[in-house]
């Protein structure tokens, strides 16, 4: 084995994706370096925790992480049962991460600011792929640590990077002022909190998680007099976020959009279509006036911003990657996942191959593989890594075989079964529990081209 063989594989983001990645590598006889931005396993997920998902726990768990922990006694979840983000991380993140084979191979609070080959920029191809990765490691006291890696594995995820309010892609006027303030709030947050209750709340965005907040915030109406919901969507119809009802083939997905018609149709929430935000606008009372293109605005305490997220590509720099031009995923994968034709029931399980880059021995993998599309799903993470862990061993057969096996009916995201409930018993379960995002995909079979033109 050679000096560099004998380095660590890094892996950005502790997460539900990079851990299995590291318990993939350690049956692989390779070495992890797991590398976390936040205090904690899980960090991102902590923050919708209060989120219920729609996928069940069988989906939830990554079949080599279930190794490791059945090792220790752990005791799976009811594998019908349909967790909290928190549960995700309680009951499933953090024992793994507890564990003797991992707990030494994860480091918190420690941010990945730049990743680069050693001794080599972007330009410099002699020898190239025989030279080891550096990673640039911010800590929390400020100092900057060099980790050096055989590979890399970046599943660091994009919730840290929501997309714009701009229909255009970028940020409006006083957008960034607005975020800077609180009045436009972070993705999901918690709407039971104080803050929303007796405030008028604008929701901003027409796929599930913008739905999911919209009746969060109804709720809390029916109790909190003074509570007030508008809900603007750039399209002309909301038909695509009301979905098919009664007869959609996803039973959990049509529920959700036929609660969303209702709260629309009974006055519970006021709906705003063809809104395009051009800009942001802070009053002296703190309350903010959001303009649409056309002239119309709308005054109100606060601003959940539900238009999806993107990749940090900036640590990345000076890495040469190949990626689809439209979503920013990997070139190969681009296609086969991009919203305007593609919703998540329609993206075929992938692995390593088509994850790869001109970068040898560099990934991309979790949410953050998807690049800007909305469609990813959990158990596909697993998959991803598991081919990537052995390809990485120079198993190319294995990397090669798709293991994962998904329903052909497809996957969208709600969180609506009722407490307690598993799937199988409730009104949005089937005979067979399906894996589904955890609140951001399009819910169109054929993405965004089947939606109606708008001006």
């Amino acid at each position: 084995m050679t000096e560099h063989d004998s380095l660590p594989v890094a892996v950005i983001g502790a997460g539900p994706v990079g851990l299995a990645a590291a318990a993939h590598l350690l049956e692989r006889g390779l070495e992890p370096l797991v590398i976390e931005a936040g205090p904690t396993v899980g960090s991102a997920i902590k923050e919708w925790g209060h989120i219920r998902v729609f996928s069940t726990w069988k989906y939830n768990l990554d079949p080599a992480a279930v190794r490791l922990l059945e090792r220790t006694g752990w005791e799976a979840p009811r594998p019908t049962a349909l967790p909290y983000g928190h549960e995700i991380v309680t009951q499933y993140l953090e024992p793994l991460a507890a564990t003797h084979e991992l707990e030494q191979r994860i480091h918190t609070r420690s941010k990945v600011i730049a990743v680069t080959r050693q001794g080599m920029d972007k330009g410099h191809s002699h020898g190239r792929d025989q030279t080891s990765f550096v990673l640039y490691v911010q800590h929390d006291d400020g100092h900057t640590a060099e980790v050096v890696a055989r590979a890399v594995i970046d599943a660091s995820g994009t919730w840290n990077t929501p997309a714009p309010l701009g229909s255009s892609g970028l940020s409006v006027p006083g957008e960034n002022e607005a975020r800077a303030t609180g009045t436009i709030t972070g993705p999901l947050p918690d709407v039971t909190k104080g803050r929303f209750a007796g405030h008028r709340t604008l929701v901003i965005g027409s796929g599930h998680s913008a739905a999911n907040m919209v009746l969060d915030l109804a709720r809390l109406a029916r109790t909190n007099p003074g509570t007030e919901v508008a809900w603007a969507i750039r399209a002309s119809t909301p038909a695509k976020a009301y979905g098919g009802g009664n007869a959609d083939e996803l039973p959990a997905r049509g529920q959700l959009g036929t609660r969303l018609r209702t709260a629309v149709e009974t006055g519970g929430v006021q709906l705003l279509t063809s809104f395009n935000t051009r800009r942001i606008e802070t009053t002296d009372s703190g309350a903010v006036v959001v303009h649409a293109a056309d002239g119309r605005f709308i005054e109100v305490d606060h601003v959940i911003p539900a238009t999806g997220f993107r990749p940090d590509l900036g640590i990345l720099s000076e890495l040469r990657l190949d990626l689809d031009p439209a979503v920013d995923a990997p070139k190969a994968l681009g296609p086969l996942i991009d919203p305007d034709f593609h919703s998540c029931g329609t993206v075929p399980p992938h692995g390593a191959r088509l994850l790869a880059h001109p970068e040898k021995d560099f990934y991309l993998a979790g949410m953050k593989s998807y690049g800007r599309a909305p469609t990813f799903l959990m158990a596909t993470g697993y998959e991803q890594v598991r081919s990537i862990a052995a390809a990485l061993a120079g198993d190319t057969a294995a990397a090669d075989a798709l293991e994962l096996e998904l329903p052909e009916t497809g996957v969208c995201s709600t969180s609506l079964p009722a407490e307690g409930q598993d799937a199988a018993d409730s009104c949005c379960g089937s005979p067979e529990p399906v894996p589904v995002t955890i609140g951001f995909a399009t819910g169109l079979v054929h993405g965004r081209s089947a939606e109606p033109a708008t001006p």
